[in-house]
């Protein structure tokens, strides 16, 4: 399995090179030449299977030969092992018809958890292999910045600097990322917003001579890996609910569109998933796009789900190479314009997208009074991303096909908009109680390159 650039100009990576590499060096993401597909009998084998194992099943075809099926099985199981519940993604119920996809059991109560963990194993097993040292640098809006650190807090061969922006982040979004005391961890507080942080972190990337230097590597949603390891949830809970003989759709609440994206691999590779349908916030510039073809970012408005308060959106680009018969000069040139101001998608590629994706968005209002109804009608208390996918869900569902929304985060991560919505102060988890006793450690920087750099030279000894 050989991987490519969506910008087209890049050297074609195996799936370890472009693991460790994350962002191609033209600038744009990796995707596989190729997307495998299941049989519908390999996808029915799948019932009653452990997570893991399917894990397996569906990653499987990507890696290559980058491990043995021996080492990637034990890659695999140390990822999920410190998940609280067996099942990993359990499936609830919320009304006939509508089931919730619980992704928040991991150890930092978050979906990007799937993702992190799995890398972090990834990383860990090449690099011990190779020998290699890397400095890890994302940029997150919450839950990727505190994922990233407890995958690779204390790990001997990579550093991790995380950069999020300052005062945007949920108090225990913060202090996930700012307490942990090993020395190879460093939460960056940024003078801006989620997009600035993500901007320095591809200028870093575009930098080859800091690049090279430090060993730069990036586990942020441009990385495939964690594309990848977002592909299973899908495929075990279709199949709980009978796939593949009936069909299923799925909401997904996203800001950078990573975790829909996976959604649309699972489809390619035979899942039978009728809709995929991204539930936006306030910043609706994904569900703006969808419905209009223009994609023209507008600025960030601070909201409660501060997790989707995004207006460059990294793996729409994923979406877009796909859209565009995967041209990649077409890709690169939107891109250019994006940096423009924004760039209008062609009536083609616009109608192939609207093919594979629906769209809605909700405000702050509905999302209050979203968490309030499903705390009222079934006991679910919903952090606000989640419940902005359970209203999309119920205006989007139709009958016949069950609908999964994906509950993205715990509501403990953001518990004063939750008991300002429902009247309930949703408790941190036993391994998290003294969350908020733990001494921090920050560092304040400007949303300036060179500064960023310059520290993170300083931390590195390069």
């Amino acid at each position: 399995m050989k991987y490519i650039s969506t910008r087209g100009t890049a050297p074609t990576l195996s799936f370890e090179e472009a693991m460790l590499t994350g962002l191609a060096r033209d600038g744009g993401l990796y995707l596989p030449e190729t997307i495998p597909t299941l049989s519908p009998d390999e996808i029915a084998a799948f019932e009653g299977l452990p997570y893991e194992e399917v894990a397996f099943r569906v990653m499987r075809p990507y890696v290559g030969d980058a491990f043995t099926d021996e080492e990637f099985r034990g890659i695999i199981a140390r990822a999920y092992d410190g998940f609280a519940v067996a099942s990993r993604a359990p499936l609830k119920q919320l009304a006939p018809g509508h089931f919730l996809l619980e992704l928040f059991h991991g150890p930092t109560l978050a979906f990007k958890d799937f993702a992190m963990q799995l890398i972090g194993q990834l990383f860990e097993f090449s690099l011990k292999r190779s020998g290699k040292r890397v400095c890890i640098v994302g940029a997150t809006s919450g839950d990727t910045g505190s994922a990233a650190i407890e995958a690779f807090r204390g790990l001997e061969a990579v550093d991790v600097f995380i950069l999020y922006p300052h005062g945007r982040v949920s108090e225990v979004q913060r202090r996930q990322m700012s307490t942990p005391s090993e020395d190879n961890v460093h939460a960056l507080a940024v003078d801006g917003h989620f997009d600035d942080c993500q901007a320095r972190v591809k200028d870093m990337f575009n930098d080859f001579e800091f690049r090279d230097a430090v060993g730069l590597a990036g586990v942020n949603s441009i990385n495939w890996a964690r594309v990848l390891a977002q592909v299973v949830y899908y495929f075990t809970s279709a199949v709980s609910l009978g796939a593949p003989h009936r069909k299923v759709s799925f909401t997904v609440p996203t800001g950078n569109f990573g975790d829909i994206f996976a959604g649309y691999i699972a489809k390619r590779m035979g899942l039978p998933i009728e809709r995929l349908v991204v539930a936006t916030n306030q910043n609706d510039i994904l569900h703006r796009c969808l419905e209009s073809g223009e994609y023209k970012p507008d600025g960030v408005i601070p909201s409660i789900s501060p997790s989707m308060d995004i207006q460059v959106s990294s793996n729409f680009e994923r979406a877009l190479f796909e859209a565009y018969g995967r041209d990649g000069a077409a890709v690169a040139q939107l891109m250019e314009e994006l940096k423009s101001g924004g760039f209008s998608v062609s009536q083609g590629a616009r109608e192939a997208l609207r093919e594979s994706y629906d769209s809605d968005r909700v405000s702050e209002d509905e999302t209050r009074a979203e968490i309030a109804r499903q705390q009222a009608e079934s006991a679910e208390l919903l952090c606000p991303h989640s419940a902005i996918g359970t209203a999309v869900a119920d205006r989007q569902r139709q009958t016949g096909t069950p609908m999964i929304t994906l509950a993205t985060a715990h509501p403990a991560k953001f518990p004063d908009a939750v008991e300002a919505a429902s009247g309930v102060r949703p408790p941190l988890p036993p391994h998290m109680s003294d969350l908020y006793e733990r001494p921090e450690r920050i560092t304040r920087v400007g949303n300036d390159l060179g500064a960023i750099e310059a520290l993170i030279r300083e931390r590195t000894g390069n």
